[in-house]
Order: C-alpha cells, then structure tokens, then sequence
C-alpha cells in the first residue's frame, strides 16, 4: 500500500479516535490522476447526504487538461463506498458526539483507490499548542542525544 495523498494537517487540527477504509467512486481520469501523485485532500471533509457518506473540499486536478471534459469540477463531491452497518455507525457517532469524519490518506490498495477515513475530534487551541511543545521538546533531546 503506497501512499498518494495525505492529509497532515489533520493529525495536527484534530484528534483521530478511530479509522475506517473506504473506496471512492472516481472516473476513468480522475483515477489516472490520483494515481499520478496529484490529488490532493488537504481541507477535505466527509458529508452525510441521503443515507451516504459523500468525499467533499478534495482536489483531483484533470490528468491530461486537454482530454478532460468541458464541465469538469476538480472539487466536486466524490461518494465514498461503505457497508450499510459502516454507514450507520458513523452517522450515530457524528449524531451523539461532537466528532466529525476526515480523510486521512489515499491509497492504492490491490489497484483500486481507497481512502483511509479517521473518526475525530476537533483540538481546541491548548491542545495544539500542547501538540507543539512536545514535538520541540523531543527534537531538543535528540538534538543533544546526536551530540
């Protein structure tokens, strides 16, 4: 499993309880561009929308921009490919928590494209400034460790 995108902001805005897989329904030339290293899910966030979860905010630029079609949106929604029971457990989590649901990666997984989802909470301002103590903390020790 190599990684095409990931989303590194989000182990740094929210805390990740629990992770699920999930396919993504994408064109024939979205995933020639997936694939390619260009998508890109930075800000990307996951939407309930009729009993589906829907991939919203993910930009898959055109593979060859003179091949694609006219009406090509790079951010349009994408549906994400879930089991029913999958489906109905996030919507109670998001419904009684105040959690929400965040791509964390794209991946090529026996060569289809799957999305590592992450099941978070947001960090409140401390928490992040927490976050960032620890990592120069643990950068000073190795620092002087080298020496």
């Amino acid at each position: 499993m190599s990684a095409l995108s990931e989303n590194r902001k989000a182990y740094f805005n929210y805390e990740i309880l629990e992770t699920l897989e999930a396919g993504i329904e994408l064109r024939g030339y979205e995933v020639k561009a997936v694939k390619s290293g260009r998508a890109s899910i930075t800000g990307a966030f996951a939407t309930i929308k009729d009993e589906q979860i829907w991939l919203t905010n993910a930009d898959i630029p055109p593979y060859q921009p003179k091949n694609t079609p006219a009406d090509y949106d790079p951010q349009r929604s994408r549906r994400l490919l879930l089991k029913k029971s999958e489906i109905t457990y996030l919507i109670g989590k998001l419904q009684s928590e105040r959690l929400t649901v965040v791509p964390l990666k794209l991946y090529n997984k026996g060569g289809r494209i799957k999305v590592e989802l992450g099941l978070a909470r947001g960090k409140r301002k401390y928490e992040k400034r927490e976050t960032i103590k620890k990592r120069e903390t643990q950068r000073e020790i190795r620092r002087t460790l080298k020496k």
